[in-house]
Order: C-alpha cells, then sequence, then structure tokens
C-alpha cells in the first residue's frame, strides 16, 4: 500500500514490491510527484489518533460491521451466512488499514495483498461489486471520521494539521477501492471461462455419450436445462463452419439451444417444446405428429451459409439420450447433399439407412447400376439422370418428359432400354425399391 502521508520530512521510501498483484499498483503511486501540505508536526498528529484506534480495533471492528448490516444489504447476507469468517476479514483489513497511515513500509504490501484477496473472494461468492466498493468506502469513512474524533476529543486545536493529511487519506482509499475492484474483475473473468469451459466439456460428454448417469442432474442444472425435456441436435459441416468465430446456423427466434463446436462440424442442441413423458405415454399419436411439425418448422426456419451441409437428427427425450440424438442427426448429415442444403432425418429415412451403412450402399450401388458402368459415361449419365426425374415425378413420363425438355416417349424408351441392361423392372415395387437405395447410394456415397 502506497505512503499515506508524504511528509516535507521526508520518511525512507518503501523497498519496491515484487508481487504480481500489487506491482501494478504501487509502480503508479510511486511515479506520482511527492507532495503535501503536510509537515512533521501534522504526520505526529496522525499518528497518535491512529493509534489510538488500532488500540481499539476490535470496536472499530463491530462498529463497522453493524453499518454494514444497516446500510449494504448485499453484505448483510454475507455477515449472516459466515459471520465469524467476515468479523476476521474486517479485522485485518483494518489492522493493516490503519497500521499503513502509522507504518507504511512495514504495511503496505500486506494491506495491498489483503484488499486483492477480498476481491477475489466477493467476486467467488457473487456479491455485487457496487456493494463491495461501498463497504471499503464505508470502511475508509468511519476510519476518518475517528481520527477526526479522537483529535477533537484530545487536542482540538490539532485539527488543522489534520485537514493537511485528509487528501492523502482519501487517496489511499480511492487506491484500495481500485485495486480491490480490479481483483473482483479479474476473479469474474476467471470464473466465466471456467463456467464456460466446464459448460463445453458437460456439453461434449453429453453429445459423445460418455456423460455418467450420475451426473445429469447437475449437468441439468448447470446448463440450465430441463433433463427430461425433449431435444433435438442440428449438425452442421462445410467450409463455412471450419474455423468459424462465431455460430454457423442460425436459429427460429427463441429458440433454446447450446452450441458445441469441434475442430470441422457444429452441434447445436435444441430443446423442443416441454411434454412430460405422462403427456407423451397417454397421447403417443399426437404427441408424433406434433414432434413432426416441430422439426418441420425448425428445418424450413433455421439458415446457414451457401455450402454448408446441415443435419437434423429425429427428437429424443432427456439429456441422458443426447449422444444418440447427435448420432441420428450425423446421419442426417451424410444424407445432405454435398453442395449444401438441410436434411431432415425423419424427411430421408431411405437415404439414412444407405448412408448407415456405407460398405452395403455401395454393394447394392454396384448390383443393381454397375451394368450401365460399361457405356459411355455420357450415356450412363443420361440415363441415370432419366430414371431419377420419372422416379421424383412418381412415375409419370408426361412430368419426366416437361422437366428434361423431352418427349415422354423418349422418356419411356430411356427406361425400357434400363431395364433391358440391368436386367430390373419398373414395374415391379421390389425392385423399385432397390433401384431408388442404389440410386441414392451413388449419389451421397459418391460411387
Amino acid at each position: 500500500m502506497p505512503h499515506v502521508i508524504r511528509s516535507r520530512v521526508r520518511a525512507p521510501h518503501a523497498s519496491p514490491l515484487t508481487s504480481p498483484v500489487t506491482s501494478s499498483v504501487m509502480s503508479s503511486a510511486a511515479s506520482r510527484p511527492a507532495r503535501s501540505l503536510a509537515d512533521a508536526e501534522a504526520v505526529a498528529v496522525l499518528h497518535r489518533a491512529a493509534q489510538v484506534l488500532m488500540d481499539d480495533l476490535a470496536g472499530l471492528t463491530h462498529r463497522l460491521l453493524a453499518a454494514l448490516r444497516e446500510k449494504e444489504p448485499a453484505y448483510r447476507a454475507a455477515i449472516e451466512a459466515d459471520p465469524a469468517g467476515i468479523w476476521q476479514e474486517a479485522n485485518r483489513s483494518l489492522r493493516l488499514s490503519v497500521g499503513s497511515l502509522i507504518r507504511p513500509r512495514e504495511s503496505r504490501e500486506a494491506a495491498c495483498r489483503m484488499s486483492w484477496r477480498i476481491g477475489e473472494c466477493r467476486a467467488e461468492q457473487g456479491l455485487p461489486l457496487d456493494a463491495l466498493l461501498h463497504a471499503f468506502r464505508l470502511g475508509g469513512a468511519m476510519v476518518w471520521q475517528g481520527l477526526v474524533d479522537e483529535t477533537t476529543r484530545r487536542r482540538p486545536e490539532d485539527i488543522r494539521l489534520l485537514v493537511h493529511v485528509a487528501a492523502d487519506v482519501w487517496s489511499f482509499v480511492d487506491e484500495h477501492c481500485g485495486l480491490v475492484a480490479d481483483a473482483y474483475r479479474a476473479t469474474e473473468r476467471r470464473l466465466a471461462w471456467r463456467r464456460e469451459n466446464q459448460q463445453r466439456l458437460t456439453v461434449a460428454a453429453l453429445l459423445d455419450g460418455t456423460a455418467r448417469i450420475a451426473d445429469i442432474p447437475d449437468a441439468a442444472t448447470m446448463l440450465e436445462l430441463p433433463e427430461e425435456g425433449r431435444y433435438v441436435v442440428v449438425a452442421a459441416s462445410g467450409a463455412g463452419v471450419a474455423g468459424a468465430a462465431g455460430p454457423v446456423v442460425g436459429l427460429p427466434p427463441g429458440t433454446r439451444a447450446l452450441r458445441h463446436l469441434s475442430a470441422d462440424s457444429e452441434q447445436v442442441v435444441v430443446l423442443l417444446a416441454d411434454r412430460s413423458p405422462e403427456t407423451v405415454n397417454e397421447q403417443p399419436c399426437e404427441g408424433s405428429r406434433g414432434a413432426d411439425e416441430e422439426l418441420a418448422a425448425l428445418a424450413a426456419e433455421l439458415t446457414a451459409p451457401l455450402g454448408v451441409r446441415v443435419g437434423i437428427g429425429s427428437a429424443v427425450t432427456g439429456l441422458a439420450a443426447l449422444g444418440e440424438a447427435r448420432r441420428l442427426a450425423e446421419t442426417a448429415l451424410r444424407a445432405c447433399p454435398r453442395d449444401g442444403g438441410v436434411v431432415l432425418l425423419d424427411e430421408h429415412l431411405p437415404a439414412a439407412l444407405v448412408v448407415s451403412s456405407s460398405r452395403l450402399g455401395a454393394a447394392l450401388a454396384e448390383r443393381v447400376l454397375g451394368p450401365l458402368d460399361r457405356l459411355d459415361p455420357a450415356d450412363r449419365d443420361l440415363l441415370v439422370d432419366t430414371l431419377r426425374t420419372w422416379l421424383e415425378a412418381d412415375g409419370s413420363a408426361q412430368r419426366a418428359g416437361t422437366r428434361l425438355y423431352c418427349h415422354r416417349n423418349t422418356v419411356l424408351n430411356r427406361l425400357r432400354r434400363f431395364e433391358q441392361l440391368t436386367g430390373r423392372s419398373l414395374a415391379r415395387p421390389s425392385d423399385v425399391v432397390e433401384i431408388s437405395l442404389a440410386l441414392a447410394a451413388r449419389r451421397l456415397l459418391d460411387i
């Protein structure tokens, strides 16, 4: 703590502090030019009054805590929670502060450390910074009033000398208010980083499916989410995701969500409309329709940059099921077109089946479409494109021809040629299913 009094009769300077907590405060104090109206006589008056306060430090501590109880509600709660601890803290802080008025060389560093520690402790306890600064200023005012009262009682004529050091005393109080505020904010930043890191690790464990069941209630409390709520995971990947500084997927306003960013993907845990398990069990059909509508609305309203692929999994119940929800979202992501887009798993289940087992999907594509690979690539692509368009047109050669800018008979001729080359019949439902899955496998698996 810096010298409170700088007399014309100069006292030896204290040695520089090396503490990382107080060095910046002390350096700024040492750099200020020495100036004071106080002389040796004024210093003596201050020392005599301060020594009387030191002799009645317990009484001063009780008076300060009584004032805090009355004037600072936030501190009142802290005192009631730990009366003995707060009393000891206040007593030691006053001892070091008043001691700095008498022996600044011996007490200043310890006083700075004490103020810093108080700032840290109160930040950890969540006491508002305004209340903490009010307490420090209240303590400073009480010490100053004690100095004035004691000087007036013993030697009223010395008050004129005590006034000379008033600016230095209040500079001392302001300096420690700055110190405690710095400690408080540094601790807030550290606690915020710790909370964010713990939240990130918790979300990662839930998405990985590695969170312990016993830890789920604590995770729900930390994340401020219902333990048995309904959730869906949205997964995004693509060039716009890797290295992104902020969120990639834009959600509808009012959506409660948690984001988790990995090296090349973003996963978003979305809380769906709250419904209790009892309601779900009583009305499964209505609940299913509601879930489908809500997921469809989410898929329609979310936004993502061009080229980003977004997969929305199926809804699950409970934080413990987020690992499964993530796997479903990744399956939907694999069913996305390579050039970007949004895929809702529940609306693309056949494609999801294909990408869930890439080896089986590749084998099916080879079995059904392999004979086309003997054709010229342009000829093969024409047949495949015609077949895909015909399927998307619900088997209508007329609508397919319109989309392909050709006559319906041309479409039918190409389809007959496909049947001849592959040995498949477009009139046989089982063959149509295999053909549809094979086309999805070739499109999604890049084979």
